[in-house]
């Protein structure tokens, strides 16, 4: 019977041990929330804006190149589309400004150098609004699986004839 004693004490000992040695202290939420928060690369978006065509394409950069080259062709091709309202401007490209919001409408705004007498900017301006105000429908970026605004620059070439 002393055996089984021995053998009865010396399990609750290890088990009255060894629970000591796995006791970690828990960090708090906000410790966690800070952590995070600091990992998350606040730049950079986890799925950039995107159109159906697009959609199948695994790899970020691929897709991320077939959407702003659908993006300059749509562009260019709404806006060659009469070449009146090119006549008076005296620039063959024009930099612009794309906005996609989380709601997945979207603005043109042109980008002009400050100190350039060359660009008439309210026609400029005017022909973006109204040649760009039927654009097919983009999906927005995504941060973390929630659609985010996103600005990137384009360059547009103005084909005149």
């Amino acid at each position: 019977m002393q055996f089984k004693q021995f053998v009865a004490l010396l399990i609750l000992l290890v088990c009255g041990t060894s629970c000591d040695y796995l006791h970690k202290p828990v960090p708090s939420k906000e410790v966690l929330l800070e952590k995070e928060l600091n990992a998350i690369d606040w730049n950079q978006v986890d799925q950039y804006p995107s159109i159906a065509e697009c959609e199948n394409i695994d790899d970020k950069t691929e897709r991320q190149h077939c959407f702003f080259e659908y993006l300059t062709n749509v562009i260019q091709q709404k806006l060659s589309q009469d070449t009146l309202p090119f006549t008076g401007i005296d620039v063959d490209t024009i930099i612009v400004k794309v906005t996609v919001y989380p709601n997945a409408t979207i603005d043109f705004e042109p980008q002009f150098p400050e100190d350039s007498v060359a660009y008439n900017r309210i026609k400029i301006d005017s022909l973006l609004t109204e040649k760009l105000k039927n654009f097919p429908r983009i999906n927005p970026a995504l941060k973390r699986g929630i659609p985010v605004k996103t600005q990137f620059i384009l360059p547009v070439i103005l084909k005149q004839e």
